[in-house]
């Protein structure tokens, strides 16, 4: 999708614009170019050059180089045979968030509880704009290898966590999200129709909950509904998500959405 199809902002078009805001003597660019050296590995997740490295994040060679040292200095990239690649040390970082942030916290029995009635898999994901993001992944007796790791974006536009979290919002704030959104079709059975994805959270919020079928892997369904703060704003969902090998839909929408929904209610912040 192109801003002019979907209404999106313009992107930042220059590396100042990109790494630095306008008018803000506290941003320091130097953490920030930094970053971006850890953030090239999210779209080639394998050991990267020096070069490569650049061509991924815009950066001029040289200061690739000063970064990348600086980096394995300390820790956060590792060299390997043919480049580098990130350290064991960033998932210090991510068991740091983990274990700060109360939700998360909160959430684990309730999930566990939940997995062990269910017999599935089972997710806690948070919303972050146009994307809902893994944070707790407990496994049922077969998946793939991505519905195992945590860290892992999805888009809110087509999932079905992102689609209960949409239906408490607003009109213009869910019309907001899709217009920026890339609607892609990542399976056959993606929505990608702004119309039918409306219809889709009409649905959510006479249900309570949200479904989507193979809309991010083939013979996948999936359950979710939104988890919302004190001030009944959604900030993350909790999945349900089986195989269509073994279920019907119907059947498993009348399992797992009563109790993904009564999940969701017993983890809601006041």
């Amino acid at each position: 999708m192109t801003a002019s199809n979907t209404g999106a902002l313009k992107p930042p078009t220059t590396e100042t614009e990109m790494l630095e805001p306008k008018n803000d003597r506290l941003f320091v660019e130097a953490l920030a170019r930094g970053f971006r050296v850890l953030e090239a590995f999210a779209d080639n997740p394998v050991p990267m050059s020096f070069s490569e490295i650049a061509a991924a994040t815009g950066l001029d060679k040289s200061a690739t180089q000063r970064l990348v040292h600086t980096l394995v200095h300390i820790g956060y990239l590792e060299k390997t045979p043919t480049g580098v690649a990130p350290s064991r040390r960033i998932l210090e970082r991510s068991f740091d968030y983990l274990r700060s942030n109360p939700l998360v916290n909160r959430a684990v029995p309730i999930l566990a509880n939940l997995r062990r009635t269910i017999k599935e898999r089972v997710d806690l994901s948070l919303f972050d704009d146009l994307s809902m993001l893994y944070v707790v992944r407990m496994q049922s007796k077969r998946d793939t290898f991505y519905a195992h790791l945590i860290g892992r974006r999805v888009p809110t536009f087509c999932t079905s966590g992102g689609r209960a979290v949409l239906s408490h919002l607003d009109h213009e704030k869910v019309l907001d999200i899709l217009h920026r959104s890339n609607r892609r079709k990542i399976t056959p059975r993606t929505t990608v129709e702004i119309e039918k994805i409306l219809a889709r959270i009409e649905e959510v919020r006479e249900t309570g909950y949200s479904l989507a079928i193979e809309e991010i892997l083939i013979g996948e369904i999936a359950v979710a509904a939104a988890v919302l703060d004190g001030a009944g704003r959604p900030v993350g969902a909790i999945h349900v998500a089986a195989s269509l090998a073994e279920w019907k839909p119907d059947e498993f929408v009348a399992r797992a959405g009563p109790l993904v929904t009564a999940a969701a209610a017993g983890l809601q912040q006041v």
